[in-house]
């Protein structure tokens, strides 16, 4: 109740935001920093580490105007994983909100680190009317990238999904042996899939969606990026140029649309009318944007080369960032104008209607800040 009440009293509040006014929803404690962020509707939640090994690392969900609340539910009869996870700064932390009818429920993922000879990844999760962590699935691959890669979570109204590739050596048991076929120790892709999860329930796969290199979801639907190939330093999955961005419905598995976008995707967004592609493609950045109803683009435009690799849909605005310069593009007129700079690399950059949100570190202090575009 006491690390409640701490938590609580360092919260600075704003139930809402004035239009094209960045506005501070939340300053944490000091020295208590953000990993993750994500939001969903009026929903917002984050990740905080504890840099205290004798504290727990929580998870918060806040709907704004309302209470906080923390997740995992701790103590002696709720042990879980994600209380005593070692997350080193920088360190990848997945995390995935959806407001789920009014029961808010919340999943994330946490990465071991790249020093072990064999890397497990984790995906839990908790609601707010049952806050007990639940363990959905543990993956691991070793150093050299055979085995099973976590490769991202995502959520939207009553949707969360995480996927999963399989890498395996393409000729395992010549790789074995001495001396070695050429070739017989490449990797590839060779399975894996997209994942629906659904209160505590069994993950259950979504129809043919394959294995992916990143997801995006929107309500009902859920977008990703195929996985075809595996990096030659550490085997991580890749995605190709020239193969279709899918959208497919989460309960039948039927697919809404099949995009071929300029190059090789980096990045998706979704909303319920538009699916966002970043993609490299000769040597440069292309934002190109897709109607799901016609099922044809729209229009594109050439991105800065330090565009990072984070897409989201609004409204009527695709938010991306450029080192800290958060920019949104109209997708009727193309115009793209810069609405905030951040005081440090945001996190979770994501846009939920109108409203832009991120969490940064700053001074020792995680933070949430937002902006709403004007009408």
């Amino acid at each position: 109740m006491l690390l409640g009440a701490l938590a609580l009293a360092a919260t600075i509040v704003h139930t809402g935001t004035r239009s094209g006014q960045v506005e501070t929803l939340y300053t944490g404690p000091a020295h208590h920093v953000i990993a993750a962020f994500a939001q969903d509707g009026d929903l917002v939640a984050w990740f905080a580490p504890d840099a205290d090994p004798k504290a727990c690392n929580d998870v918060w969900v806040w709907q704004l105007g309302s209470a906080q609340q923390r997740l995992p539910a701790q103590g002696p009869t709720n042990r879980n994983v994600t209380c005593k996870w070692q997350v080193p700064a920088g360190s990848p932390v997945g995390l995935a909100v959806a407001s789920n009818g009014g029961s808010p429920a919340l999943l994330w993922s946490l990465h071991e680190s790249a020093t072990q000879s064999l890397r497990f990844d984790y995906v839990l999760g908790a609601t707010v009317h049952d806050p007990k962590e639940r363990r959905f699935q543990q993956v691991a691959h070793a150093a050299h990238g055979s085995g099973l890669w976590l490769t991202g979570v995502a959520g939207s109204g009553t949707t969360l999904v995480y996927s999963v590739a399989r890498v395996s050596y393409k000729d395992q048991l010549e790789c074995l042996t001495t001396p070695k076929a050429p070739g017989a120790c490449a990797l590839e892709v060779t399975g894996g899939g997209i994942y629906r999860v659904v209160g505590r329930k069994l993950p259950t796969p979504i129809g043919d969606a394959r294995a992916a290199t990143a997801v995006a979801v929107s309500g009902d639907d859920v977008a990703y990026v195929r996985a075809v190939g595996s990096s030659t330093t550490d085997g991580h999955p890749l995605a190709s140029p020239n193969v279709p961005v899918e959208v497919r419905d989460v309960d039948s598995g039927a697919l809404v649309a099949s995009v071929s976008p300029e190059g090789t995707p980096v990045a998706i967004g979704l909303s319920g009318t538009t699916l966002a592609v970043l993609g490299r493609a000769a040597g440069r950045l292309v934002l190109s944007w897709t109607s799901l109803s016609a099922g044809k683009p729209l229009d594109s435009i050439t991105v800065p080369p330090r565009t990072a690799p984070i897409v989201s849909v609004g409204n009527s605005s695709i938010v991306f960032r450029v080192g800290r310069s958060i920019r949104v593009v109209d997708v009727k007129t193309k115009h793209v104008r810069t609405v905030a700079k951040a005081a440090a690399t945001p996190i979770g950059l994501s846009i939920a209607g109108s409203r832009i949100a991120w969490a940064e570190n700053s001074g020792g202090r995680g933070r949430i800040r937002a902006i709403t575009l004007a009408p």
